[in-house]
């Protein structure tokens, strides 16, 4: 009993759907199954094309069957790299106050291609909105920093700040202003 118990766990959704294409017989169409993974993968979060490629060879998919499969969602406008590439931008600026580098590194690591990154990152990203993001960060991270000498505090807000992809000089700046305003002085 256990030992059904952890292999129901341990089934994945692609392997249920997998399952359910096959119909329990190995003469199922690698096209349809390879549908029926894209369909679900893409149901429960957007995903890249190369995210759905590697989910693809995860399950064994033959690479004719996945690609037929994944320019079939692209035709359709299911895949649009582009569209997730934009979404992924307005999230993670708007969630973790992320800079255009930190956003090209994970972007790049998602799939998507450099032209495509360019183009978003020009589109979705504003110089002046990513200083004032940082300076909201700086600021939310000032209140937990009480004490803290300005050489510290220097050092542990511009350190977060390149840790989220802001160009040094950015960070500098930011931090030395917002020290400024918060009177926090050098000992």
């Amino acid at each position: 009993m256990a030992r059904a118990a952890r292999a129901a766990r341990e089934r994945s959704p692609d392997s249920d759907a997998l399952a359910e294409a096959v119909g329990g017989e190995g003469d199922a169409d690698p096209v349809e199954v390879a549908k029926q993974i894209v369909l679900h993968q893409i149901s429960v979060s957007a995903k890249s094309r190369h995210q759905l490629a590697q989910a693809l060879a995860r399950r064994a998919v033959p690479d004719a069957a996945a690609e037929q499969a994944l320019d079939r969602f692209t035709e359709l406008g299911y895949i649009d790299d582009a569209a997730f590439a934009r979404a992924w931008v307005d999230s993670r600026q708007r969630t973790r106050g992320l800079a255009a580098p930190a956003l090209r590194r994970e972007l790049r690591d998602k799939g998507i291609g450099t032209e495509i990154i360019d183009a978003v990152l020009l589109e979705c990203v504003d110089g002046d909105a990513e200083r004032a993001v940082a300076g909201e960060l700086v600021d939310k991270k000032l209140r937990s920093m009480r004490g803290v000498d300005r050489d510290t505090a220097t050092r542990r807000l511009v350190s977060m700040l390149a840790r989220k992809g802001y160009q040094s000089s950015v960070a500098y700046s930011v931090v030395r202003e917002r020290l400024d305003e918060v009177g926090v002085t050098p000992r």
